[in-house]
């Protein structure tokens, strides 16, 4: 399972960055093309939005494994384990209902969009909006791995605190650093 894990989110990463990379191409060519010889590339910005939609939804799906999401921890943090446990599950069940509510529009959406094409490209739609099943169903995948980790009771404190980087960290980061080297000062 580590193994199907790690491949897919190679291959998540791995389609971020060539999105980006052809984004890049597509809308440096089209300035570059409508400056320099008055020209463009048509299907530049059409590309460019769907590919920038598939890149952010596949990043929410990384970000989720890594416990990137923003997020406020300076409650979490003060609590007992059980409370934390609680506050995880709960979280994650609510987080599994909008993951549906995402998956079912998506999915709505994704089958009105075959009947329909993108005026430049004449792709369908329905590409558009098949990235919220995707990410919908990684998500919930991610979420309900972190119920089953609470409740079978092999939770570490990682999996109990899921979002990292809250301004006491930082703070207390700046201050650490100032007193110990000079190399920053707290703000």
């Amino acid at each position: 399972m580590k193994t199907l894990e790690k491949y897919v989110l190679n291959l998540f990463n791995g389609l971020i960055v060539l999105f980006l990379a052809i984004m890049l191409v597509l809308v440096f060519g089209n300035v570059v093309l409508r400056y320099g010889f008055n020209s463009g590339i048509t299907i530049s910005e059409e590309v460019s939005r769907i590919l920038f939609v598939w890149l952010t939804f596949l990043g929410a799906v990384v970000a989720m494994k890594e416990h990137a999401h923003l997020g406020i921890d300076s409650f979490i943090k003060r609590l007992p384990p059980a409370g934390k446990k609680f506050c995880v599950v709960v979280t994650s069940l609510l987080l599994l209902g909008v993951c549906w509510l995402i998956f079912k529009g998506s999915l709505k959406q994704t089958i009105i969009g075959l009947q329909t094409e993108f005026p430049a490209t004449g792709l369908p739609v329905a590409i558009q909006y098949a990235v919220g099943l995707v990410a919908s169903v990684g998500i919930a995948i991610y979420l309900i791995r972190n119920i089953y980790v609470v409740i079978s009771g092999k939770a570490t404190e990682e999996d109990l605190v899921t979002v990292h980087g809250s301004l006491d960290e930082v703070e207390a980061d700046g201050v650490s650093e100032n007193k110990n080297g000079g190399k920053g000062e707290a703000k």
